[in-house]
């Protein structure tokens, strides 16, 4: 199941990437060759970059490719460092549910409630919005799996 998870993310995220290349392409094409500013393309890569970034944090979050420093950790004990670890991953689940999850759906709601839409796109707002609670819920996922992986001390080693 992680595995599945883990490739429809990333198909996901190289298809937003492809949009947003392409999306940009053709903004500076249309500007510099054909003298008309297409207006959607610059809303479009807007709205890619948000989800590249924040989809993408998620499926780090699953890596465990984020930026660590990790020189006082490795000064710890090995028990201490699994505490540590643990400590980390229940405030990464707290942050994800509190702000991704709850924030980003009361903000969906507000958005699809009040109607708001994209000037140029004319694209429901919640529905760009609805990046943040999927990804919240992808961190608290793969969170959740990183503590089982601490308790059952099959949890990888910190790399250097």
């Amino acid at each position: 199941m992680i595995t599945l998870i883990n490739k429809t993310v990333e198909r996901l995220l190289i298809g937003i990437f492809i949009i947003m290349t392409l999306s940009v392409t053709w903004q500076v094409l249309s500007r510099y060759i054909f003298n008309v500013s297409a207006s959607f393309t610059e809303e479009l890569a807007r709205f890619c970059l948000m989800w590249l970034a924040i989809l993408g944090a998620a499926y780090m979050t699953g890596q465990r490719g984020h930026i660590s420093i990790d020189y006082l950790f490795k000064k710890f004990s090995p028990d201490n460092q699994r505490r540590l670890d643990y400590f980390i991953e229940i405030l990464i689940i707290v942050f994800s549910v509190a702000v991704l999850v709850i924030g980003g759906a009361y903000l969906m709601y507000m958005t699809f409630y009040l109607n708001q839409k994209s000037p140029a796109l004319q694209v429901p707002l919640g529905a760009v919005y609805s990046v943040l609670p999927l990804s919240g819920v992808l961190i608290t996922f793969y969170s959740l799996i990183h503590l089982k992986q601490i308790s059952v001390n099959k949890y990888p080693e910190h790399e250097s």
